[in-house]
């Protein structure tokens, strides 16, 4: 190991703590600080996923950390990720590949050993790039039965002998009894390495809560290292547990900012609901007010129905087809968005023949475009960048993460794109699909068909814009970090 690296890890008491924010904020930090550094989990359980410029699937939640440090994003900051798609299995992606689908047994059982060199190379090879690695466990380094196949938490920072920071959320409740109870069930290996308790999600007045820090520290011999507000904003979140606080703060957020005349999106919530960080341009547009809705849930009366990615393209077919959101969706007057497994529900077949989501067969589509999609075992993962066609020409760049090709009839679909392949429209526009991740984060594409939408309803246009989420994205990053500056003792790790 390079001595020349140094290193934080951050382990929380329970999921949805707040370490994925917390590690890009120092990523952002250090970077201001001049300083090279890197994020990195070993393994990342998400369906937010994103392609590397070498073709390499990573968890979204690292890529938003690299672009906090400043860097693009690369496999080694990720080499395990694990996508669960139902019935208890989850697809295997080892080192930004998918080799496999199974159970947690055989995963552990077939994968354990490979993942571990593969997360001891990874580092190894980040050590050699940058002065620091900001690791982010995963869940609870304090889960007993799963301890001794625990991949992303102590076993990293024992590996690294890296001092750590232990995360707990306030918000929640109980968060003294977390954290000392975390710390209970280390191993005194384990706990040596505990260096700071991060306090985060806190609502009300420092000096309400300072006796219950004083109370910690005393009994830990641990000090209190931040006690990080409350953020009334939304940041792309890891996995579907931030969806179910997200549209509450989308709500209010619209409601601060008036409606006014703003077109209403409804987002279908897939079960297996797959990269929803590519509607976070539209969550930015002022115009725009975006909602979830729920299979079971009334579709209402919005401008635009989307159908997002999904995992699993039959089994959420199946789920909006038992719970009569398909019927409502036919019964709809407005436009209809297909993103990749959304845009294979709109088409009129798709075919599994390998059984890769269940019984092999082909099954209807919603039949709303002249498509036939047949799912393959082999994998689309590359970046993009090409020129649409429709709304209006500008040039376009995203990803695509897929497993399936789709055909389409000619006499009932036009191309989106100039590249082949990447997304229809019906003759009227009013219903489209793309397997473009992204899409929504190109500027100008993004205006011109807001505009679109707008003219059909007699409004004024929006400004074109140029450029690229990225910039706005930027932007929060920065808000990020300088929101919890004052209340972080981050200098300490330059000390």
């Amino acid at each position: 190991m390079s001595s020349a690296c140094r290193s934080l890890m951050v382990v929380g008491t329970s999921s949805h703590v707040g370490k994925t924010l917390l590690v890009a904020a120092l990523c952002r930090l250090l970077k201001k600080a001049g300083k090279k550094v890197a994020p990195f989990k070993a393994q990342n359980m998400s369906l937010n996923a994103y392609v590397t410029p070498e073709g390499h699937e990573i968890a979204y939640a690292q890529a938003l950390q690299a672009w906090a440090a400043g860097i693009p994003p690369a496999v080694e900051m990720n080499p395990i990720l694990l996508k669960p798609q139902g019935n208890l299995t989850s697809q295997v992606v080892l080192n930004g590949v998918a080799v496999d689908t199974c159970r947690a047994g055989e995963y552990y059982e077939r994968w354990f050993a490979p993942a571990w060199e593969a997360v001891k190379t990874a580092l190894a090879r980040l050590q050699q790039q940058y002065e620091w690695i900001i690791c982010e466990g995963a869940g609870s380094p304090a889960e007993v039965n799963l301890k001794h196949r625990d991949l992303a938490n102590t076993r990293v920072a024992l590996h690294l002998g890296s001092p750590t920071w232990l995360v707990a959320d306030i918000d929640r409740g109980g968060a003294l009894a977390h954290v000392v109870g975390t710390l209970q069930l280390l191993e005194p290996a384990e706990r040596a390495l505990i260096r700071g308790i991060v306090i985060n999600k806190f609502r009300g007045a420092r000096e309400l809560l300072q006796p219950g820090l004083d109370w910690l520290e005393n009994y830990t011999g641990i000090p209190v290292v931040g006690v990080l507000p409350w953020l009334d904003w939304v940041l792309p979140q890891e996995d579907s547990m931030g969806l179910e606080a997200g549209p509450q703060l989308w709500e209010n957020r619209r409601e601060r900012a008036g409606r006014g005349s703003c077109l209403e999106i409804a987002v279908i919530r897939l079960p297996q609901v797959a990269n929803f960080s590519d509607f976070d341009p539209l969550l930015a547009e002022p115009s725009v007010h975006l909602r979830w809705v729920h299979p079971g849930q009334s579709l209402g009366s919005p401008d635009v129905v989307i159908l997002p990615g999904s995992k699993t393209t039959l089994k959420d077919l199946l789920a909006l087809q038992k719970t009569g959101l398909a019927d409502q969706l036919r019964l709809y007057s407005g436009h209809i968005v297909g993103i990749c497994g959304g845009l294979q529900m709109l088409g009129q077949t798709i075919a599994d023949p390998a059984g890769l989501e269940g019984v092999a067969g082909t099954y209807p589509g919603l039949g709303f475009l002249p498509l036939t999609t047949v799912l393959q075992p082999t994998k689309v993962t590359q970046q993009v960048q090409t020129q649409s066609r429709w709304p209006a020409p500008a040039p376009v760049q995203g990803y695509e993460i897929h497993q399936g090709s789709t055909q389409a009839d000619p006499a009932g679909c036009l191309p989106i794109f100039e590249q082949e392949g990447l997304g229809w429209r019906d003759p009227t526009g009013r219903v489209w699909g793309s397997y473009l991740h992204g899409l929504f984060d190109n500027h100008r594409w993004r205006r011109h068909w807001l505009n679109e939408l707008r003219r059909q309803k007699g409004w004024d246009p929006l400004p074109e814009l140029d450029g690229h989420y990225a910039q706005q994205r930027e932007e929060l990053l920065d808000r990020l970090a300088e929101a919890w500056r004052p209340h972080l003792e981050w200098q300490q790790l330059l000390e």
